[in-house]
């Protein structure tokens, strides 16, 4: 018989021997568990080459930036290469600080029209800023000031503009003057722009790449998995005539679906809900590849997008901002557009998305949930893919007669020099079928004694002789989407002895761009309150079919909340 000491020996070898043993990829001792790298991601065999393959593929360099060379591009016949296996995170671990980057730009100022008389800005029709500020408040956490765009959160509204008709432009303009609710002394001129319409069914063949990232960052259930069901939305969409191919990055990229017709929604869908996170995150080579599979498959007179889908955490290759710029610029004369859903939270880059969209002749979306997903992908999926004009400007003269002083809320990092609105050299922003463009400039009239700034002491009348019946001039410049020669388009604004009282839509706006700059941190606000823009909203609801205006009002009751404290 094994005495009791001998027993309790014998266990402790036992044990010892069992956790002796050692799996074949345990670490060594001060070794951290790190993401799988490129090399993890084994050589697939090579099909066919697409048409025209070798040839990009030798020029892709000179094609780009002198700072960015050409990624060895790996094709595969399945899609299995990339299906990295996703890390489980260990219980305890740390998470990452918070990497969100936001560009910080100043609030416009105020100007004396007497000093400065014009006004010139690009559109921005992105609405990022205000599914980002809807995650924030949803999750009854206030936003970054840095965060806010005034106008993506009124462009993100449909005010019910009517359509330019059957005329020679693809726009309507639009003025209206009313009160302002936050200062007495001043007024708001609001600028609409709406696009003409084009129905799902009418559009041009489609020529889309799907450019989605799959690093180890993308494994969170609001990053890939909402990627996955945001493309998919797009997918059950397609027609016969259009192409579709999806490329995917982590420590490499490659090709997981050659261009495929979009009636096989089988292979599309099974191709993009294999996919898997894992690896470091190699942007840059994507973005190259992205554009060589697409003008490999150019169509003309067609719609030629790259579509990008990712967090934004570019940590491998190019990550400086200068470089990637200079890539999306040398590819953006190429027909090819670039648009861009960011995802998640904690490293969401939301200033180098807007970046790259605006230099690719695209739009920057920010998916928080699967509703914002079925917005931009199926009520206006024709705003999302098809282009009506390019590099659209606003060029806004005020009398000086009428108007003492102007400042136009939001667009704060949009605005351009008087000379660039006539130089077609110069980028700006792009306006998709149906969507509308809104603008709102707080005016003081020269009529009144109120003034934001003192008069100068030196300075005498400028003597301009204007017509006193004109309150301001609004031209507005546009190029069609394969054209490069902008076209003109004005729109005298008549003065009122009064400001028009307020119908919804200009009540319900007015609402948007105060609640805006409350969250902005502006001054020009500070008399006014969350529940003052909450009740002015409330009192313009109108028309709502998909709840969105509804929605507005519960994060102003989070905001409001959040602020008390």
């Amino acid at each position: 018989m094994i005495n009791r000491t001998h027993g309790l020996w014998l266990s402790t070898v036992i044990l010892t021997a069992c956790f002796s043993v050692q799996e074949p990829n345990t670490l060594e001792a001060g070794q951290t568990q790190s993401e799988p790298s490129s090399a993890d991601i084994r050589p697939a065999p090579q099909p066919e080459p697409l048409r025209e393959t070798t040839k990009l593929n030798s020029t892709l360099a000179d094609a780009t930036s002198p700072h960015i060379q050409a990624q060895p591009i790996a094709r595969s016949e399945s899609i299995a290469s990339f299906m990295l296996p996703a890390p489980s995170p260990e219980p305890g671990v740390v998470t990452e600080p918070d990497r969100e980057r936001y560009e910080a730009a100043a609030v416009n100022p105020i100007h004396r029209v007497l000093e400065t008389p014009v006004s010139t800005f690009s559109v921005d029709v992105d609405t990022a800023s205000y599914s980002n500020m809807r995650r924030f408040l949803s999750q009854g956490v206030m936003p970054p000031e840095d965060s806010i765009r005034v106008e993506e959160l009124l462009n993100y509204f449909d005010y019910q503009y009517e359509g330019p008709g059957e005329g020679d432009h693809p726009f309507a303009i639009h003025t209206q003057l009313a009160p302002t609710p936050w200062n007495e002394h001043t007024q708001l001129l609001r600028i609409g722009v709406q696009g003409y319409e084009v129905e799902a069914e009418s559009l041009p063949p489609m020529n889309l790449v799907f450019l989605l990232d799959v690093s180890g960052s993308m494994n969170q259930p609001n990053k890939l998995p909402l990627l996955q069901r945001a493309f998919g939305l797009l997918v059950d969409r397609l027609r016969s005539e259009d192409k579709v191919a999806i490329v995917v990055y982590a420590g490499a990229s490659g090709v997981v679906l050659e261009p495929t017709g979009g009636d096989d929604r089988v292979s599309i869908s099974h191709a993009l809900n294999q996919l898997q996170a894992g690896g470091s995150t190699h942007g840059s080579a994507g973005i190259q590849l992205a554009y060589q599979v697409a003008e490999a498959q150019f169509r003309e007179g067609g719609i030629n997008r790259v579509i990008l889908g990712t967090d934004g955490d570019f940590n491998v290759g190019v990550t400086n901002l200068d470089d990637l710029k200079a890539l999306i610029e040398a590819k953006r004369d190429s027909g090819v557009f670039f648009s861009a859903l960011g995802f998640g939270t904690g490293n969401y880059n939301d200033q180098l998305m807007e970046e790259l969209t605006n230099l690719g002749n695209g739009t920057a979306y920010y998916i928080d949930q699967f509703r914002e997903a079925r917005k931009v992908f199926a009520e206006d999926l024709t705003g999302t893919l098809h282009t009506i004009a390019k590099d659209v400007k606003i060029q806004v003269e005020f009398n000086p007669a009428q108007v003492a002083e102007y400042r136009l809320i939001g667009y704060d990092n949009r605005q351009l020099r008087r000379e660039d609105f006539n130089n077609d050299r110069v980028d700006a922003g792009d306006v998709g079928a149906g969507h509308s463009v809104t603008a709102l400039y707080e005016i003081v009239p020269a009529q009144g004694d109120f003034r934001f700034t003192d008069p100068l002491r030196f300075q005498e009348h400028s003597g301009i002789e204007a017509t006193a019946s004109e309150l301001a001039f609004v031209k507005l410049r546009y190029k069609r989407p394969d054209q490069d020669r902008s076209i003109l388009m004005s729109h005298p604004v008549e003065a009122a002895t009064e400001a028009q009282s307020m119908d919804s839509a200009m009540q319900f706006a007015a609402a948007v761009a105060g609640f805006g700059e409350l969250l902005r941190g502006s001054y020009y606000v500070d008399d006014w309150s969350i529940a003052d823009a909450r009740q002015l909203a409330q009192a313009a609801i109108g028309e709502d079919a998909f709840g969105y205006r509804q929605e507005l009002l519960q994060l102003m009751q989070n905001a409001e909340a959040l602020a008390a404290h």
